[in-house]
């Protein structure tokens, strides 16, 4: 298991702020990378009461994510899955074994209760910018991915450098800065399927 600690300020945009932004840094022949997280939690929100997230990002593989809060940041902690764990997990409840199921049940959660509650597809460009990672994500999800909301993420080694970045950023694109997004993709995905739980 690969631990790291995440560390990013994120804003939401309009599509004409995207562009703008995809414009202004000659972002448009840059790959779009396609990847879809889908969302895990027990259905009255266990893990989230507790600061937790929980979810499985698939890409060209499965990645296990599980994000606990840190006085800055997040420490995340990634297991690799084989398609057959994902789909025990999604189909059957079947939570793949590994230190980060070791971890959730010292911590007093049963895995038998969690399940893949919503999924979120992302376009994301990443590009380094003024040494940090900056992304651009385009995200789709609700039951028919009916939802679309754009946003950027700046990750660098502090919080302060990283909204300091962004509203230069987004200031030297002509773009109004109002405030940083504190709704993760998780819960605006969760919360737009949130209804039929």
């Amino acid at each position: 298991m690969k631990s790291n600690i995440e560390i990013e300020a994120k804003v939401l945009l309009t599509e004409e702020e995207y562009d703008t932004l995809v414009e202004y840094l000659h972002l448009e022949r840059y790959k779009r990378i396609k990847q879809i997280n889908h969302y895990i939690d027990t259905p009255d929100r266990k893990l989230k009461n507790n600061d937790f997230a929980l979810r499985v990002r698939e890409l060209d593989d499965f990645t296990l994510t599980l994000k606990t809060p840190l006085s800055e940041g997040l420490l995340e902690k990634n297991q690799s899955l084989t398609w057959r764990e994902y789909d025990d997990l999604e189909d059957k409840n079947v939570f793949p074994n590994g230190d980060i199921k070791d971890f959730l049940e010292n911590c007093g959660f049963k895995v038998s209760e969690l399940k893949v509650l919503a999924s979120l597809t992302t376009y994301r460009i990443e590009y380094e910018y003024k040494s940090s990672l900056l992304s651009l994500d385009e995200n789709s999800y609700g039951e028919h991915n009916e939802i679309k909301d754009f946003e950027l993420e700046v990750e660098t080694t502090s919080m302060e450098k990283a909204m300091e970045i962004t509203k230069q950023l987004l200031e030297e694109a002509g773009i109004k800065f109002t405030k940083f997004n504190s709704h993760s993709k998780q819960a605006r995905a969760i919360a737009a399927i949130s209804k039929k739980l």
